[in-house]
This record gives structure tokens, C-alpha cells and sequence, in this order.
């Protein structure tokens, strides 16, 4: 996902605002800013549909690879809207001011009991009346695809100093990184 930077403030800041992250270094900053935001916008119906879906979904796991896990209900509509068109889009907001992820992927649905088993816990119940063994539970596995990010680079705090600083001194000091993701 290339980003045009042409007019931004990223031009007057006088240190490196980008960082594409790859590999191993892209699946962390994925898993830490998902783990954050805990939940997404995950979007459906993108390319047969419109408008497409919006929903918000409990992330259950970032896993080694990167692909991303949701759990859903076998006869939900976001089933069968990937059904018929897998391509899905997640955009998380890990806080206030930071850790923002666009992550487009390939969604499967897949029923494995045993990665049910592991990524259960009680707070589930809630959406899953009958429990982890209900045959209706379906997992989604988003293989992500592309990716971009926006984060601090040393946390809030910091990056609240450098923001005050900048309006004292007109310069700009955000101390924000930005950059894809390449998870392959």
C-alpha cells in the first residue's frame, strides 16, 4: 500500500518517519497492535457487494505466521458474504492517538475443533451461547495480503512532549512511524 507524501508534514520532520516492517518484525508490530485494540472493523462483501459490510470482531489471535483469527457463527452473514467473496479488509485502532493497522487479506472458514479449543475462553460464551463445542462455531483465518500501520515510536508520552514541543518551537516533532507491513 504505497502513500503518497507529497505536501505532508512527514517532509519538515527532521528525523525518519518510515519504517516498512517485514517478516518477523511485521508479524510483531501486527500481533502488538492487535493485542491492543483487541477488536476491528472487518469488512465483507468487498468486491461483489455494495455497500460493503462493516462490523465490528473480536480478534482472537495473531498467529506465527500472521494470518488472523476470528470466530463466527456457521449461518452469519459475514460467512456468507466470504463465501461467495473472501476478500476482506481489518482496520484496527490500538488507541486514541496511535497503532492504527489496515490489513487486506484472504478470509477461509474453517472448522477445527482444536483450534477452537485453544483460542476459547469464558468471555466468548457471550456470542456463543453454546459453548466451544457447539458444531456451529466457525473460525475465520484472514491471510493478510497488504498492510500499512501508524504508530509512536516511543509511546504516548513521548510523542505528547514532542507535540507540545512542536508548538513552542513551530517544528515538527510528532514522533510518529508509519509504514507496510509486509507479512510474506
Amino acid at each position: 500500500m504505497a502513500t503518497s507524501q507529497e505536501g505532508s508534514t512527514n517532509n519538515t520532520q527532521e528525523e525518519d518517519n518510515i519504517k516498512d516492517l517485514g517478516g518477523k518484525k511485521a508479524i510483531e508490530k501486527l500481533r502488538d497492535l492487535a493485542d491492543k485494540a483487541q477488536s476491528c472493523f472487518f469488512c465483507t462483501n468487498i468486491k461483489t457487494g455494495v455497500p460493503m459490510s462493516v462490523r465490528p470482531m473480536a480478534i482472537q489471535q495473531v498467529d506465527d505466521e500472521g494470518n488472523i483469527w476470528f470466530m463466527s457463527m456457521k449461518d452469519s452473514h459475514k460467512n456468507e458474504e466470504i463465501s461467495s467473496d473472501p476478500f476482506t479488509h481489518l482496520l484496527f485502532q490500538a488507541g486514541a492517538h496511535s497503532g492504527f493497522v489496515n490489513i487486506y487479506g484472504i478470509s477461509e472458514i474453517i472448522r477445527d475443533q482444536a483450534k477452537i479449543d485453544e483460542l476459547w475462553s469464558p468471555f466468548i460464551k457471550t456470542w456463543f451461547q453454546g459453548g466451544k463445542d457447539d458444531p456451529n462455531i466457525t473460525l475465520i483465518k484472514v491471510i493478510p495480503s497488504e498492510g500499512y500501520y501508524w504508530d509512536t515510536k516511543h509511546g504516548a508520552a513521548i510523542a505528547f512532549l514532542k507535540i507540545a514541543a512542536s508548538v513552542i518551537t513551530g517544528k515538527t516533532m510528532d514522533d510518529s512511524v508509519e509504514g507496510n507491513l509486509d507479512i510474506d
